[in-house]
């Protein structure tokens, strides 16, 4: 390994919520995980932190999440509709093709790419933010693809009634940095996520994660290998290049804009 290689460390739907102003209350939950206690319905009481939906959408995306998301479903994901948390069969999803996920799809612009360049895999990409569902809908409906289907919602709520050892490949491209170290909890590379995420990839599995955050990386580097992942890295090549198929984000260009650093880390499930 090179010097210049990245450190390791020695470590309801509820609208127009302010991203960072707090917990928000995901599907009725109202307290910390670690308080214990379930909602009415069943669920984990579960802070999610983040925003729901933004400024006004237009009319055709509201069209788009009328007419085309339920079609997209990928089954009974949500507790109030699933609330014994039965798997969802995903080989009659796809026909049984290989299975991919993309976690916070932000736009949907490399979801979509990855659908058309791969029509013979499976991948089911999970948002919160439902501007960004818009967005994606509309994609989908322009270029054509059928191998795609949607969760509007927390991708732990997927990680519950997805079969263990179903997913062959997962992308988390630029999530939420949560800049402020009190808040560095809520990142999606601590165990509380990346333990459910082991659990539903195949031995083998590839996980890929980009970020221009250098304590992103840091924190990745250190957390994603003690849930069962190797980082697959032998040279500065191997996280500062995007992979071949990569295709950039808005988030990536506005980053490349404001003159950070893309880091591309690829892991594979032990």
């Amino acid at each position: 390994m090179s010097d210049d290689s990245p450190a390791k460390p020695a470590k309801p739907d509820t609208p127009y919520v302010k991203k960072g102003a707090g917990p928000v209350h995901i599907r009725g939950a109202a307290k910390d995980d670690a308080q214990g206690g379930t909602h009415p319905s069943g669920a984990p009481w579960r802070n999610f932190y983040g925003r729901f939906k933004g400024k006004g959408l237009r009319q055709s995306q509201e069209a788009y999440l009328e007419e085309d998301l339920a079609k997209l479903s990928p089954g009974a994901v949500d507790w109030e509709a699933n609330p014994d948390r039965r798997p969802l069969d995903v080989d009659a999803m796809f026909g049984g093709k290989p299975l991919w996920l993309e976690i916070g799809f932000g736009g949907g612009e490399h979801l979509v790419h990855q659908a058309a360049r791969y029509p013979d895999v499976g991948i089911i990409g999970c948002e919160p933010y439902i501007n960004g569902v818009a967005m994606l809908l509309g994609k989908i409906r322009k270029a054509g693809v059928e191998n795609l289907k949607v969760h509007p919602g927390d991708v732990r709520d997927m990680f519950d009634v997805l079969p263990e050892a179903s997913i062959e490949r997962a992308f988390l491209l630029y999530p939420d940095p949560w800049p402020k170290k009190r808040h560095h909890r809520r990142r999606f590379v601590t165990q509380d996520y990346l333990v459910a995420l082991a659990r539903v990839m195949k031995r083998g599995a590839i996980f890929r994660v980009a970020t221009d955050i250098p304590d992103y990386v840091r924190q990745t580097l250190e957390e994603v290998p003690r849930a069962g992942f190797e980082w697959l890295a032998e040279g500065p090549q191997d996280w500062r290049a995007p992979w071949g198929d990569w295709m950039s984000t808005r988030y990536e260009q506005k980053a490349i804009r404001e003159e950070r650093t893309p880091h591309y880390l690829t892991f594979r499930r032990l």
